[in-house]
């Protein structure tokens, strides 16, 4: 099989042959078609998420230690299914679910292996997608998503699913709130047309890339923010006359936080899924007194990803901006999103890749 592996942290991803992994027990192999280029890719490329204030949490102390093969936004078809396995043939073409727990404790039994302590993520602790197979431990990690493009479908793994469960923890909406988009990359465009197809118009996108305000608006925004002016808090509660009940941080930085901390209404919810990275301070008694909710949310679960699907096929889902490439385009795609050259979404195409040459 050909992968594209962190060899050294920050330094280009190398690509390696390596003996394709054969399925045991309940496992299915999948041959890897399609493969999103996501933001948290970075971290394990970079080798650490930064905790601000100096401090440093390093990949390599969850198990991603070089070499590595990353990448958690599979989509493929199955190739050889293990002795014990069932619920899929071969030939079927799947979405993944990476976000996959011990599958044995109650967290896991109750549904959210996503928020598991023993994780087996596909491309954070087992080898990921930049490759042309994976192991996935089970069939129920396999969600049938045909009827929709396989690129996009690849997204909705992670960008998708992120969007859609951080949606979920806002407070219910009347027709006079507005919810904030802060960052208008992948998980942002997702998350606006999500709030479009769940009836949701009074949309404000805020970015400091005004092509990508622009793309915003175009994918449904009402209002649109550059955030690189002082008055950019002002100008937010003046375009929703200080009825903002939600604000969605798909950044995660400290900018982007007090921001969207500070625009909400009383009882409004802030809910953070970005990991850009920083800290923040923050006084206590305000949080009580404007009985506001500052919460995070990280993926979804299976039942949400199926949720994501089942929402995509109605129609009702407008479709994130995606670039298929070719595999071996990993790194330009990284390099790229790194420095904030991506609109939209990124998608490696190893339908094409051959997995026994380097290419």
């Amino acid at each position: 099989m050909l992968s594209y592996e962190v060899v050294e942290h920050g330094k280009p991803l190398q690509a390696r042959i390596r003996e394709t992994p054969q399925p045991e027990g309940a496992e299915v192999l999948i041959r890897v078609t399609r493969s999103g280029v996501c933001h948290s890719d970075l971290h394990i490329w970079e080798g650490f998420f930064d905790l601000g204030g100096g401090k440093r949490f390093y990949v390599k102390d969850r198990g991603c230690v070089p070499p590595f093969t990353t990448g958690h936004e599979p989509y493929g078809v199955v190739e050889k299914l293990g002795p014990q396995a069932g619920g899929v043939k071969v030939g079927d073409r799947r979405l993944v679910y990476p976000w996959i727990g011990c599958g044995k404790c109650p967290v896991c039994e109750a549904g959210n292996d996503h928020l598991c302590l023993n994780t087996r993520f596909i491309g954070v602790i087992k080898p990921g997608a930049y490759a042309t197979h994976i192991l996935v431990p089970d069939s129920r990690y396999l969600v049938d998503a045909s009827g929709i493009d396989e690129a996009w479908a690849a997204t909705l793994a992670c960008s998708g699913l992120t969007a859609y469960s951080g949606i979920a923890k806002l407070p219910a909406l009347t027709p006079r709130d507005w919810v904030v988009v802060l960052g208008c990359g992948g998980l942002g465009m997702a998350a606006i047309a999500m709030l479009r197809a769940k009836g949701v118009a009074n949309i404000v996108a805020c970015d400091v890339d005004a092509d990508k305000l622009e793309r915003a608006r175009a994918q449904g925004a009402a209002e649109v923010v550059d955030t690189r002016g002082a008055d950019a808090l002002d100008r937010l509660k003046a375009l929703t006359g200080g009825a903002i009940a939600g604000a969605l941080d798909f950044v995660g930085m400290p900018a982007t936080a007090n921001l969207g901390i500070a625009s909400l209404a009383k009882g409004g919810h802030y809910v953070i899924c970005g990991l850009f990275g920083g800290e923040i301070t923050l006084s206590l008694p305000p949080i009580a007194q404007r009985a506001i909710s500052v919460r995070g949310s990280y993926v979804g679960s299976l039942r949400e990803l199926r949720e994501v699907v089942a929402l995509a096929r109605s129609g009702k889902l407008a479709p994130s901006p995606v670039e298929l490439r070719p595999a071996s385009d990993v790194n330009r795609s990284m390099e790229e999103l790194r420095d904030g050259k991506v609109i939209g979404r990124v998608v490696l195409d190893f339908e094409r890749a051959d997995p026994d040459r380097l290419s």
